[in-house]
């Protein structure tokens, strides 16, 4: 697949795509399965004093009411949703600030901070919750954004690679999910949650082995390298690393002198070759730029579109098999496995986005200006993905759901991805962690719509979306 580059940096870049992969599917986007981890929370008794004895007026019958218990549990995500845009733009700056290993290590401590309150928690202390599952969202979302410029290692497919790990990212939903089975086979969640965090560890060696201490520049050195090697190369490989700017810079030094000498004599032959690299836009350029503020009208309709869907997800199902756990328990089991194809699916994206990239530039056009003009299609593929996905959620019809958690992962998939690949495309990368973090955290105005939403939904509506969309 990658030929862009050869010899052993290539295995080395090779070794960072694929680890990349497996960390995105196991530890990235886990929340997303939120809907398979409560129906394990119910189970254990989590929330369980807010279920009452109602007494139903027409036959004098007396039955369980769980409705605030299924409130929690969609606070619980709208929190983590909410804490993650939020925290989103900080996260970023720090990214483009300090770098890759910096902002890896924090996201490091959050997911181990997460899993290690889930591990701890118990029916008295269900409001660990709360900042347990905020924890993993943030530390989710911080090393998605650090991979994100893995597609930098391979310039032909840039836009498919970063498609693959947002798949990956939405099918980490299936931790959550392999979680369920084993709990259904005597398997405790504290086992679980405390196997996850001596996963950690993965991705603390990752951190210093595989990616940079800065950031994965675009377009790529030729001698580009990074990460540590064994102790018995370790200084040649690290100084590599940390000579990789001071080599760039001599060969500038070397430029600059024999451009001096020839100033004088053909001013006018030197001016071409400087010419692609025009000055970069400012961070402020940018965020008011209306190509940005488009794009953040179209991320904020379908974030809000897909955390209300996941907060609600589990509570629709037991309203709609009039609580028939077992029903609510192959359904669940069934939007897990459909997440999971999301890895599969997301790559389309990234194909529709790089197709120009095996032909030549059209004169008269830059690289940026032919990237930009593969978008369109993409992104109007996710709006009308997530407007089907929105009347399918809407429709109180059992079955249907099964095509409602089809086009909510094809959806998914393909707006992650378009979204940040978009960001890499349309604006300079050094803005880029900011960037993605500023459209999250504008985001959090509209998404703080949902807890008003949810009440809506429990109390007025009786846990019917269907006036919501």
């Amino acid at each position: 697949m990658f030929k862009c580059q050869g010899g052993r940096v290539k295995l080395h870049y090779c070794l960072t795509v694929l680890s990349g992969l497996v960390e995105s599917l196991f530890f990235t986007g886990v929340v997303f399965g939120w809907a398979s981890l409560v129906f394990v929370l119910k189970v254990d008794g989590y929330f369980a004093g807010y279920c009452t004895n109602v007494t139903r007026e027409e036959d004098n019958a007396v039955y369980i009411d769980c409705s605030g218990q299924d409130e929690h549990f969609s606070w619980i995500m709208s929190v983590a949703s909410i804490s993650n845009t939020i925290i989103r733009f900080p996260i970023g700056y720090i990214f483009d600030r300090c770098g890759t290993a910096v902002a890896r290590l924090i996201a490091l401590s959050l997911y181990t901070t997460g899993t290690l309150l889930i591990t701890l928690s118990n029916t008295e202390t269900s409001v660990l919750l709360y900042p347990a599952i905020a924890c993993l969202g943030i530390a989710g979302s911080t090393l998605y954004i650090t991979n994100v410029q893995v597609g930098n290692l391979f310039n032909c497919y840039r836009s498919t690679i970063i498609t693959i790990y947002n798949g990956a990212y939405d099918s980490s939903a299936v931790v959550f999910l392999i979680i369920k089975l084993l709990h259904e086979k005597g398997v405790s969640l504290y086992a679980c949650f405390l196997f996850l965090t001596l996963c950690s560890i993965i991705l603390l060696l990752r951190t210093f082995f595989l990616m940079p201490r800065g950031h994965i520049p675009y377009p790529l050195p030729e001698t580009y390298t990074y990460g540590v090697s064994c102790p018995g190369r370790r200084r040649g490989k690290r100084g590599k690393e940390e000579n990789n700017e001071e080599e760039i810079k001599e060969l500038d030094v070397k430029r600059n002198k024999k451009n001096k000498t020839a100033e004088a004599s053909a001013l006018h032959l030197l001016k071409p070759p400087h010419e692609p690299k025009q000055e970069e836009a400012s961070f402020r350029s940018c965020v008011l730029s209306w190509l940005f503020l488009w794009h953040l009208v179209w991320v904020v309709i379908t974030l809000l579109c897909q955390f209300l869907f996941l907060s609600n997800v589990n509570s629709m199902l037991t309203r709609l098999s009039n609580n028939d756990q077992t029903l609510v328990s192959h359904y669940t089991n069934a939007f897990a496995l459909t997440q999971l194809c999301g890895v599969l699916i997301a790559p389309i994206n990234g194909l529709i986005l790089d197709r120009h990239k095996r032909r030549p530039l059209t004169q008269g056009k830059t690289k940026r200006e032919e990237d930009l003009h593969s978008t369109p299609l993409a992104l109007f593929l996710s709006s009308l993905q997530c407007f089907f996905f929105c009347v399918c959620f809407t429709c109180p019809v059992l079955p249907l759901q099964y095509l409602t958690f089809i086009l909510q992962v094809v959806n998914s998939s393909f707006f992650y991805g378009g979204h940040q690949a978009f960001l890499c495309i349309a604006f300079p990368m050094c803005h880029f962690g900011k960037l993605s973090g500023m459209v999250m955290t504008l985001s959090t105005l509209v998404l703080l719509l949902q807890f008003p939403i949810q009440h809506v939904i429990q109390h007025q509506l009786h846990g019917d979306p269907l006036y919501k969309h």
